[in-house]
């Protein structure tokens, strides 16, 4: 194994344990809820503490990883990152809760944000789709691990485990970077946000990424909300069987393990066909599976699927329909993402990949926090179905977009450009 792969293999398992902590403390949310005895605006706050703590870290850890070796302050991130699982065995209060998640979430975004960009910078030009797909093969591996292993392992054994467990993911993704991870020379003395946010290219796909936003935090938030809830909330109610949970585990499992399985693959063929068409057709097979959605009991209907599972009991005939909806979702997804962070990648390198991402995660957020506001609201007033007909609307409006500024600036060839 070269010198590069074994540095990629560390950032890569990096990758794994910043995933694997948030998806953990995701899944136990409703259980600190329970335990804590959260209401009203406090348990919006166990939300909102980890995702505007990142919003704000963003800008300063991407100038820090462009000025400064970006491997040191990677180390300090996952440093923070096991503090921060050692203190949650000691929080007793709300506010003590959202106060470690916010600290959390400056942990997450260091080691996140420094080893994606450790990665696209390591990768070589030909490869770069690729290398960044199995890094996030690595991350998507984490969100099926955590997902299915948090609550059983809070159900035997307590919340020690759990974040000892993450505490030891953790501190040996710190010894990995610490031993195989070269520090990084390549540095940016300006503050390369000046010149990246008027960057062509950037803004360019910037301009289809501030709509996907939004369909992709209603649609991967609203499946299984949508699997889950009674009928009279306009959804198919699995809550309600034997098992219940897992089926909708099940539902987020399908997206998220194909999305995996692809995203090597796909990347790859974006490293040799171009960039900008699998930004194209990722977002437009999205729009299409979102609005697939809310039809599953009448696809299940029209196949003459069971409605009975073994193991579940009674489910819907759109059971099989949602997984195979959701596992389609995922496979657009993974069309998608790693042409697109490889293009911020190829745009950032030698001028400040750390901010080049950076500017990636902030142009992501606004989406990420009002679209779950403008669906709740969609939800009580005119029903579930528009949640996924507005996101399947805002993947392909960003499409229209993406092809809309290639053209002007290309012609008719402009996806063939990048």
């Amino acid at each position: 194994m070269t010198e590069r792969q074994n540095q990629l293999r560390a950032l890569f398992f990096t990758r794994f344990a910043g995933a694997f902590g948030l998806v953990t403390l995701l899944t136990l949310l409703p259980t600190y809820i329970e335990v804590l005895g959260a209401e009203g605006f406090v348990v919006g706050m166990f939300v909102t503490g980890l995702t505007f703590a990142q919003a704000v870290a963003v800008i300063p850890v991407s100038y820090l990883g462009d000025r400064y070796d970006k491997r040191t302050i990677l180390l300090v991130g996952l440093g923070l990152a096991a503090a921060v699982y050692g203190a949650f065995t000691f929080v007793e209060t709300s506010w003590g809760f959202v106060l470690v998640r916010g600290v959390q979430g400056i942990a997450a975004t260091t080691a996140g944000l420094l080893g994606l960009a450790l990665v696209g910078q390591l990768a070589k030009d030909s490869k770069r789709g690729n290398t960044i797909g199995k890094s996030n093969s690595w991350r998507f591996a984490a969100d099926i691990g955590g997902t299915l292993s948090a609550g059983i392992l809070y159900d035997n054994f307590g919340f020690s485990v759990v974040f000892g467990l993450l505490m030891v993911v953790t501190g040996l993704a710190f010894i990995a970077v610490l031993a195989w991870v070269e520090p990084d020379e390549t540095t940016v003395e300006e503050f390369a946000f000046f010149d990246l946010a008027v960057n062509r290219r950037i803004v360019t796909i910037t301009s289809f990424r501030a709509q996907y936003a939004v369909a992709v935090t209603l649609v991967r938030n609203w499946v299984p909300i949508f699997a889950g809830v009674t009928a009279a909330q306009g959804g198919l109610g699995f809550n309600a069987a034997l098992n219940g949970a897992t089926a909708v585990s099940l539902t987020i499992v399908s997206a998220r393990f194909m999305n995996m399985l692809s995203q090597p693959f796909t990347g790859r063929l974006s490293d040799r066909f171009g960039r900008a068409q699998f930004v194209f057709v990722g977002g437009l097979a999205y729009g299409v599976a979102a609005l697939l959605v809310p039809f599953t009991p009448a696809i299940g209907s029209a196949l003459a699927l069971p409605a009975t599972f073994p193991y579940f009991g009674e489910l819907s005939v759109a059971f099989l329909p949602l997984l195979a909806v959701s596992a389609l979702l995922g496979i657009a997804d993974s069309i998608r993402e790693p042409a697109s962070m490889a293009l911020f990648a190829d745009e950032g390198t030698g001028e400040g990949v750390a901010a080049s991402f950076g500017i990636r995660d902030i142009v992501w957020r606004p989406g990420a926090v009002v679209a779950p506001l403008v669906g709740g609201w969609l939800m009580s007033s005119v029903g579930i179905d528009w949640v996924f007909f507005l996101g399947a609307g805002a993947a392909f409006s960003g499409v229209i977009a993406f092809v809309g500024i290639l053209s002007y600036d290309h012609g008719r060839e402009g996806l063939a450009k990048w």
